[in-house]
């Protein structure tokens, strides 16, 4: 798990960063809305709300050195529920090759998300930003195929992948309301733009990390 920052602030709450956690065994993540000032205690409890109460307790941890991770009340909530915490040292992947190459792909596919500016504005004026629209790449991510495995995260966590929108779109009805209208295009757009960038994230990510190791060669 990691934050990233330096995100536009959105939503009603002004949230400017994002906290991302990742699943290193099924390969799943969360994009967690959130702000940069947050303590340890906000973050524990955004922890304890949105991982905790679905999936249960980790059993291990691994971050970089924030001083929120190394607090002692931090550190303390999870002796106390059994979880080893581990930390890495940032752009230092020899520590935890997998866990950073997987935080580096969540901030790239959440940056050029952002970049692309979603924000759109309902029949009834509502603005839709990035904060709204964030669960979109939780589920374009989770049930796009990984390459290591060649099927989804949710398939191998759940054992089926979730119905997208479209998939159920009935075309031919007799009225539409224009807000529900609005409300299903927006998302679609939001789905359709993050697995564009998860896409693109991958393959940049992918030639990234292939320039910086290259195969030895053995005569």
């Amino acid at each position: 798990m990691d934050w990233i920052t330096g995100l536009k602030p959105g939503g009603k709450e002004n949230y400017n960063a994002c906290l991302i956690i990742a699943d290193r065994l099924i390969r799943s993540v969360r994009y967690l809305a959130c702000h940069k000032e947050d303590t340890a205690m906000d973050t524990a409890l955004l922890f304890w709300n949105n991982i905790i109460c679905i999936c249960g307790v980790p059993k291990i941890i691994i971050s970089d050195r924030d001083p929120r991770f190394k607090s002692d009340f931090w550190t303390n909530l999870y002796d106390m529920l059994g979880t080893k915490l581990t930390f890495y040292i940032a752009y230092h992947p020899q520590k935890d090759g997998l866990a950073e190459r997987m935080i580096q792909t969540m901030e790239e596919i959440l940056r050029r998300f952002c970049a692309y500016g979603m924000e759109y504005k309902d029949h009834e004026g509502y603005t839709h930003d990035w904060v709204t629209l964030l669960p979109a790449v939780d589920l374009a991510y989770n049930t796009s195929q990984h390459s290591n495995t060649g099927k989804t995260t949710s398939l191998v966590e759940k054992g089926c992948n979730p119905l997208f929108p479209v998939d159920h779109l009935k075309k031919n009805l007799l009225t539409i309301h224009p807000t529900a209208k609005d409300f299903h295009d927006t998302w679609k757009k939001a789905c359709d733009t993050a697995s564009k960038c998860i896409a693109e994230a991958k393959e940049y990510n992918k030639q990234r990390w292939d320039k910086s190791h290259i195969k030895p060669y053995f005569k």
